[in-house]
């Protein structure tokens, strides 16, 4: 429910009467004794997606940005006209804001420059903290105070009412953002390896925080996406935003920040992959906020932008869907190079299964495939195979399972064969 206040200029007053007639709504109109070129101020109670259509109905009676309009949240409103009147609108889209307010709501998620600033690079810093130290906690931590939503939303609302200055204004603060996040990871991550905060020799790969993001697949997609959307949706039903925007920082911090760490290791497969997830859920979030925001209907406050505002959202979103084309390209590879390592090693472990089975003196305890290091097109490179047995005769198992595994895969890998004596009671 929202409370709507407009000063009405003189000689306006009798055509916002029947403005507000007309909508069939209940107002108040209280004189205005200031002396200025205002006759009186109008109190309309309304639903929220009655807001759009009344103000629409007001700026043909005459009330426009010279004006005053305020917009506030009312808690409650006990009248049963209003009852009534929100019985009328019950059908549509309830939870939908103005397109003033949505501009608002934009703006009011970017904080100041200097504040921004300061935010990113502390959420950074903590991102690559986490990820060093392998913590999940420090991680989500990062990205509750990281400032991105902001930016990514007046982005795509400045596109969709055709406010230039609104949409620059987010794509250099997504573009700063997004260099000042990797730029102090890399900063931080240097340092702590100088001072050896990290121990000497320490193989950031092996890490398993930071190989969540060396290798996105489509999954990374789809969750920026759902990122992009639930943050437009939650902006555009005027609620708060703080957890959407955790989620969209999931998708954005903690890769930068391991970009950072592979500059400051001098891994650059390290920061090729998380760089590409990194783009990849900027630009989807982006897409998915513009998207949504048509769908649901905003348009620029004058008919003349109609067409500018259609090309420009058009055009970006081929621009953005083109781009986040060619990077999936990667993310593809990543997908399926998982999907044949995985039947790889599904293979593996039904080959030494079959010869294990066969030996009643050894029991098969584990069985670990290493694969190369390279991002996409990962090789299997060894098997290790843990076997119990009971005695001092081992069993040679070594050939047997090397050429089972051969067979089975289609290629030689080193095999190694470890027994562990066991004992049962």
């Amino acid at each position: 429910m929202r409370l709507v206040q407009v000063t009405v200029p003189v000689g306006k007053l009798e055509a916002v009467r029947r403005a507000l007639d007309d909508e069939e709504v209940d107002y108040v109109l209280s004189d205005e004794t200031s002396g200025r070129e205002y006759a009186a101020i109008a109190f309309i109670p309304l639903p929220t997606n009655a807001v759009e259509p009344v103000l629409e109905s007001l700026r043909e009676a005459g009330i426009d940005e010279s004006t005053y309009t305020v917009v506030l949240d009312a808690k409650a409103v006990v009248s049963r006209d209003f009852e009534a009147l929100e019985e009328r609108y019950a059908e549509e889209d309830t939870d939908r804001i103005a397109r003033k307010e949505l501009v608002a709501a934009a703006q009011d998620l970017v904080p100041s420059m200097r504040k921004y600033i300061v935010l990113t690079v502390v959420s950074a810093v903590i991102a690559t903290a986490g990820l060093l130290l392998d913590s999940p906690a420090v991680v989500v931590g990062s990205m509750v105070i990281a400032p991105l939503i902001g930016p990514a939303m007046t982005t795509s609302v400045g596109t969709i009412v055709v406010d230039d200055e609104m949409f620059a204004r987010g794509v250099k603060l997504q573009v700063v953002g997004l260099l000042l996040s990797i730029a102090s990871a890399a900063a931080f991550a240097w340092f702590g390896r100088t001072v050896h905060l990290v121990p000497p020799f320490t193989d950031v790969t092996t890490i398993p925080e930071v190989q969540e993001r060396l290798a996105p697949d489509f999954f990374s997609l789809a969750v920026a996406v759902g990122a992009g959307v639930a943050g437009s949706l939650s902006l555009t039903a005027g609620v708060s935003s703080a957890l959407v925007g955790v989620m969209i920082a999931v998708a954005l911090i903690p890769p930068a920040a391991t970009v950072g760490i592979g500059i400051a290791w001098g891994r650059p497969m390290v920061s090729v992959g998380s760089s590409v997830l990194v783009l990849v859920n900027l630009l989807s979030i982006n897409l998915a906020a513009l998207v949504v925001l048509r769908y649901s209907g905003y348009r620029p406050n004058r008919w003349f932008q109609l067409d500018e505002a259609r090309g420009a959202t058009i055009r970006r979103v081929g621009i953005l869907a083109v781009t986040i084309l060619v990077l999936s390209a990667f993310l593809g590879g990543v997908t399926y190079d998982s999907y044949r390592a995985a039947t790889t090693e599904e293979r593996i472990h039904e080959a030494v299964d079959g010869i294990i089975d066969d030996r009643e003196e050894a029991r098969l305890l584990s069985i670990e495939v290493k694969h190369s290091s390279d991002i996409v097109f990962r090789r299997s490179e060894t098997v290790v195979v843990m076997v119990g047995v009971e005695s001092d005769n081992l069993p040679a198992l070594a050939n047997p399972i090397d050429a089972a595994i051969e067979r089975a895969t289609g290629h030689e890998i080193q095999t190694e064969v470890r027994y562990v004596q066991v004992a049962s009671a």
